[in-house]
């Protein structure tokens, strides 16, 4: 049975962990699904897997691109995809077109924006206004990376009272589900605590009502893992290895 917003919501309730991991593309979405993932995220980390260093550069069209083939592969898990920097945070009418495209273009179940200021809690609210179904997303954004770099968010009290602040208004403004990432996780536990609504956790400790990872750092794909993902297999190397012995065997004339 596929997974719905609502039933996020349920298994937060029931105590039953949220699993969530990056897809983007039909091959790597279609394993996640046969392997029990509950979210499916296309998330802007995907500029990194084109090629580009900061998750910035990364186009609308190139998003949605991706996410078509990820919700073609997926039978099961909730695909959720990022909007992409400056696609959402002009004006109301910019993110609904934005998120409109996805839902439309695609066939995803939801987007995620990122951030909690008062601006964007509005246009929340508008997009949910309107049907579309919103995840948040607090801490440390990656999409203000030049204005708060990655260091990790919420250490004092008023920059944590801020972010609890920006994660219940998101609630109040109808957002289904929270990223939070990179903040300390007392702060992760207090605002778990405090709402209705399932956080999903990058970094941000163990009482996170679920947690998600970039899907090419935990197999081991990725240049460079942050310090909060855990790598469960080494891709990079069997890939690497895999090709070397079919390059000698082709030289060789021992294949085919």
């Amino acid at each position: 049975m596929a997974v719905t917003t609502q039933q996020l919501i349920q298994w937060k309730q029931q105590g039953r962990a949220i699993v969530a991991l990056t897809g983007w593309d039909y091959a790597i979405a279609q394993l996640l699904d046969a392997a029990g993932v509950d979210l499916i995220l296309v998330g802007d980390s995907l500029a990194v897997i084109l090629g580009y260093e900061t998750t910035l550069p990364i186009t609308l069209d190139e998003m949605i691109h991706h996410a078509k083939a990820v919700r073609r592969a997926v039978k099961r898990a909730l695909v959720v995809v990022d909007l992409p920097f400056l696609t959402y945070q002009e004006s109301v009418s910019q993110a609904m077109q934005s998120a409109g495209r996805v839902l439309k273009e695609t066939g995803a179940q939801a987007v995620k924006l990122e951030g909690g200021h008062p601006a964007m809690v509005e246009t929340v609210a508008r997009l949910v206004q309107a049907g579309i179904p919103v995840m948040g997303h607090v801490g440390l954004t990656p999409q203000s990376v030049h204005q708060l770099g990655l260091r990790q968010q919420g250490k004092s009290p008023e920059a944590g009272e801020r972010i609890l602040n920006e994660a219940i208004a998101l609630e109040q403004a109808g957002v289904f589900s929270i990223v939070l990432e990179h903040i300390p996780a007392h702060l992760a536990l207090q605002i778990t605590q405090k709402l209705r609504i399932p956080t999903i956790g990058i970094g941000a400790g163990s009482d996170c009502d679920g947690q998600v990872l970039v899907t090419s750092d935990i197999i081991g794909l990725s240049e460079k893992q942050p310090p909060f993902a855990k790598v469960y297999t080494n891709l990079r190397e069997h890939i690497t290895q895999a090709v070397q012995k079919y390059a000698v065997e082709v030289r060789d004339r021992q294949f085919p």
